[in-house]
C-alpha cells in the first residue's frame, strides 16, 4: 500500500491479461452487508481486461467511513457460457463487471 495526498491507497497487483478468481468474501470470510462484486459472479474466473484506475473503497463508502485505503479497479471479462452453464448465446460471447482489487485473487 502507498499513500498518496494525505490518503492510503493499495498498489494495482494486476495487469491486462492476467486470469483471476472474483472472491467470494462472504463464505471465505463470513463478511455480510455491503458487497460491490455481482452474485452471479463470485467463484468465477474471468481475464483483466483494463485498469480503471484507484478509487474510494465504496464498502467503506456505503456506511459513512472514508474509503481508505483506496482500492485498484479493474474491468473483467468474463464467458458468458462460463457464468451461465444453460447460455443460449454465441460461445465467445462475453461480459465485462468492474470488480475491485480486494475482489479478486491471481487464477
Amino acid at each position: 500500500a502507498g499513500r498518496t495526498g494525505g490518503q492510503a491507497m493499495s498498489v494495482a497487483h494486476f495487469a491486462v491479461g492476467d486470469r483471476v478468481q472474483v472472491r467470494n468474501l462472504e463464505v471465505e470470510e463470513g463478511l455480510a452487508g455491503h458487497m460491490r462484486a455481482p452474485v452471479y459472479c463470485r467463484g468465477f474466473t474471468g481475464e483483466i481486461e483494463r485498469f480503471c484506475g484507484i478509487f474510494g473503497n465504496p464498502e467503506s463508502l456505503a456506511y459513512g467511513r472514508d474509503g481508505q485505503p483506496a482500492q485498484p479497479l479493474y474491468r473483467v471479462r468474463f464467458r458468458q457460457i462460463e457464468l451461465w452453464p444453460d447460455y443460449r448465446g454465441a460461445a465467445a460471447d462475453t461480459l465485462e463487471i468492474e470488480v475491485y482489487q480486494h475482489w479478486l485473487k491471481a487464477s
